[in-house]
């Protein structure tokens, strides 16, 4: 038996090309389909969360109970998600609740475990919708300053101040 050599021949090597050739072309192809797709904003970017408008009522009355608003903005591509809100040194917890109103027109607070912060949304919070429960420290004042950290799913630890106003005030 007589065993022939190995020998480039053109269609042998056209075959060889055309093989490596389908790969590279494969992911030439989808390379700039991403670079088209990312160039025109469809990637997405991380949720980039910003707190303004910080509030916390000042107590009335023999109760220390309060209530805290924020507006968040969410300027990245990702939703993000409110967990919780803390108070340093704050008299017991703090919660997120939500009004509601039942059929007699009668107002009740809804504990809720987080609230969404849509990607290019925002999330505005208010005496009638979602607020942040908690118990106000001995002494506040109108205009004091009061740190709070934002915790998010996504986002992690937000710090932001919140100035004391009577409720009349809110959004003054």
């Amino acid at each position: 038996m007589t065993v022939h050599p190995w020998r480039l021949t053109p269609r042998r090597l056209a075959d060889t090309l055309l093989a490596a050739l389908a790969p590279v072309a494969a992911c030439g192809v989808a390379l700039g389909g991403l670079t088209v797709w990312t160039s025109y904003g469809n990637a997405g970017t991380p949720a980039r969360i910003a707190v303004t408008d910080a509030h916390v009522f000042l107590p009335y009355g023999n109760t220390q109970d309060t209530a805290a608003f924020f507006r968040i903005t969410n300027s990245g591509g990702a939703d993000d998600r409110l967990l919780k809100v803390t108070l340093s040194g704050a008299d017991g917890a703090t919660s997120l609740s939500r009004h509601r109103m039942t059929d007699s027109r009668a107002a009740y607070a809804e504990t809720v475990d987080s609230a969404e912060v849509p990607a290019g949304g925002s999330l505005a919070m208010s005496p009638s919708g979602l607020d942040v429960t908690l118990r106000a420290r001995a002494g506040w004042r109108e205009f004091d300053f009061v740190p709070f950290t934002l915790h998010f799913q996504r986002s992690g630890p937000v710090k932001a101040l919140a100035v004391v106003v009577r409720p009349g005030r809110f959004g003054a």
